[in-house]
């Protein structure tokens, strides 16, 4: 078939609005995008701050192809890597990675290709870009711009800091005429003026731009028996569709993906301890095929590219808000309806407390960390928005109410708990506080356990005052007392409770509790929904029947190709198809994320699905050629065309 045609010599290719509608397929920019690209095109520096799936890699992929010479791009993972590769070489750009995964003859290829002047971006992990010899290498070649993928990773306090990342400030000496653009999703204050330190990017370079994902719907359910919640939510809400859950611990990944299998849900188990070739057959099963779960820790997902994972759940509280946003922000990177999921609890609290230790006025890592716990238990334990929550730790305002998270979908009942919570911390204090939970709850509730006869509890005046709440009641009462930090927990010991000065000051009434009633989690429902979801709400019973039909051509022509189905389209792309019907070529380049290399590569097969007729060949092949994955490499010259994107949206 014909490859990709570049623009002609006398075309306006250096604009980076035409190279974002011929190459891209989108006839905007979003928001900071544009500002961030004509500062890096005038010679600037900057640190761009995008949610997850805002389209930070637009801001340096269009760069590259506006400019002379070779787009360097640190990127922390191999398969991002070859995602971001295999999404730009769809798209008829020159783009290559160099990293370990690559034998002999395909690293000598890229580096004859890079001193050819034929790579438009080349993408290398830190660890091999500051090795003298690719560093000497990369010293012969005109260069346009620096890219830094996950920056955030730079910071000590960055949630996913890599020393190796640190090491990239060398870079900016070695280099000091290049411009820099370093990008990530989540970075709080701290974080962020330790990134521009580091890469001597002065605060005019800083480009925040909003951190609301508004397609994202956070939902946070009191742990009782977390696998059954677990099911329960995606059989709800996300049957049949592409999700992560991430878990603490490794036997409970492979634990929990088992028991999901045994109920019907596609789910494979990641974690660092599996043998290499069966995580990357995990991954690979994961980007290629359409519904796969992935049930990991939390190695699994830094820049993962996947655009259509719908759901992100946690069985396990993650460290900090910061970790948790970007994790959850790996749903819905395509912009359509997705769902943060978490089950919390007591013993979430006390675990992670316990890893952290106590705060030290010489440790201020370890203070830190327990501040960010902290923030991140009270998100949990809000009664109000939780985007609201959310976009606070991050600097951001926002008026609540938005209609997209539990507490403002179902409000919760608070009540005026401080009589309660008084009962629970007096007996934590009669029975001695040696005892964790259950047992003082059953003193509370009168229960004559073997254990409350042994030790004599029955006689206390606490034994039998707490008839007004059931088992559940006081387990919720005795969780938000310790979220409050009004009720500790000897971490150290056997998880007893344990009174401290906060708790005195509500036994004397100096200070009130209000509390919320927790939510009964919702049962699975028998029949599973067909997926779908609320991605496809918009169409008529028609317009479903087309969708799922382009996406059953979608993913035959990905794995004839074996490349990821978004890399050929996204969903997003899918239902402006089944929306708008397009008839003929003209009208299939109005399609957003339809740009010229696509509609050459696969125009006609998608129109015919369209018209629902006899599929013909794609357009330019010969005798019936398939699409070819990777196009042949072309020299690059300044006919070539502008504008690039990945799997990750614009």
């Amino acid at each position: 078939m014909a490859d990709f045609t570049p623009l002609p010599p006398d075309a306006p290719h250096r604009d980076p609005g035409v190279a974002l509608r011929r190459v891209f397929g989108y006839s905007e920019f979003r928001p900071l995008q544009r500002e961030a690209i004509d500062h890096v095109l005038a010679g600037g520096s900057a640190l761009l701050l995008m949610p997850t799936g805002g389209g930070k890699s637009v801001a340096y992929q269009v760069p590259a192809l506006c400019r002379p010479g070779v787009t360097l791009v640190v990127s922390p993972l191999i398969a991002l890597m070859q995602d971001q590769v295999a999404a730009l070489r769809q798209l008829g750009v020159a783009a290559a990675a160099l990293h370990s995964g690559l034998d002999a003859g395909e690293r000598r290829s890229v580096r004859e290709r890079l001193a050819a002047g034929t790579l438009d971006l080349l993408y290398l992990a830190p660890e091999r870009l500051l090795l003298g010899g690719t560093l000497e290498e990369l010293d012969r070649v005109p260069k346009s711009l620096l890219a830094i993928d996950e920056a955030h990773c730079i910071s000590q306090w960055g949630h996913d800091f890599r020393p190796e990342y640190r090491q990239l400030a060398a870079l900016r000496e070695r280099w000091p005429e290049l411009p820099c653009l370093a990008c990530t999703a989540t970075a709080d204050e701290p974080t962020r003026r330790d990134i521009l330190r580091q890469l001597a990017i002065p605060e005019s370079g800083l480009f925040a731009g909003g951190f609301d994902r508004p397609n994202l719907r956070f939902s946070v359910e009191v742990k009782s028996s977390g696998n059954r919640q677990l099911l329960s939510f995606v059989r709800r809400r996300h049957a049949g569709e592409a999700g992560i859950v991430y878990c603490g611990t490794r036997k409970r990944t492979e634990a929990t993906a088992a028991w999901l299998r045994r109920n019907g849900v596609e789910a494979l188990a990641y974690h660092a301890g599996m043998d290499p070739s069966a995580r990357r057959e995990t991954l690979h099963t994961f980007l290629h095929e359409d519904g796969i779960v992935v049930v990991a820790t939390v190695a699994f997902g830094m820049g993962i590219d996947k655009p259509d994972v719908r759901f992100v759940a946690h069985l396990d509280v993650p460290k900090s808000l910061e970790s948790y946003y970007q994790e959850a922000g790996r749903a819905g990177r395509d912009g359509l309806p997705a769902s943060a999921w978490m089950a919390y609890g007591l013993s979430d609290v006390v675990t992670a407390r316990r890893l952290i230790g106590e705060p030290d006025r010489d440790s201020p890592h370890r203070t830190i960390e327990q501040r960010k716990l902290d923030q991140l238990v009270g998100y949990c334990e809000a009664a109000g928005c939780r985007r609201q929550v959310l976009l606070g730790y991050f600097g951001e305002d926002h008026p609540g109410e938005c209609g997209a998270c539990d507490n403002c979908l179902e409000p919760p009942e608070t009540w005026e708990g401080t009589e309660a919570a008084q009962k629970v911390l007096s007996c934590v204090g009669r029975t001695g506080g040696r005892f964790g939970r259950v047992h003082v709850i059953d003193v509370l509730l009168g229960r004559s356990t073997e254990k409350v006869q042994r030790f004599g509890h029955g006689e206390l005046s606490t034994f039998g005052i707490g008839t007004e709440l059931d088992e559940a009641g006081w387990r919720g009462v005795v969780r938000q007392l310790v979220a409050a930090r009004l009720l500790d927990v000897d971490v150290e010991g056997h998880g007893a409770l344990v009174l401290n000065s906060a708790s005195w000051e509500v036994m004397r009434g100096e200070r009130s509790v209000a509390l919320r009633r927790d939510r009964t989690p919702p049962k699975a429902p028998r029949k599973r929904k067909r997926p779908g979801g609320a991605a496809v709400e918009g169409l008529d019973d028609e317009g479903r029947s087309l969708f799922e039909r382009l996406r059953e051509l979608r993913l035959r022509l990905a794995r004839e190709q074996e490349v990821p189905p978004y890399v050929i389209f996204h969903d997003r792309t899918l239902l402006a198809m089944a929306e708008m019907r397009p008839a003929h070529e003209a009208e299939m380049l109005e399609v957003p994320g339809v740009g010229q290399a696509k509609l050459e590569r696969y125009g006609a097969v998608f129109l015919a699905a369209i018209a629902d007729d006899p599929e013909p060949s794609p357009a330019g092949a010969a005798g019936g050629e398939r699409p070819s994955a990777e196009p042949a490499e072309e020299p690059r010259s300044d006919s070539r065309g502008g504008g690039s994107a990945t799997g990750s949206g614009r």
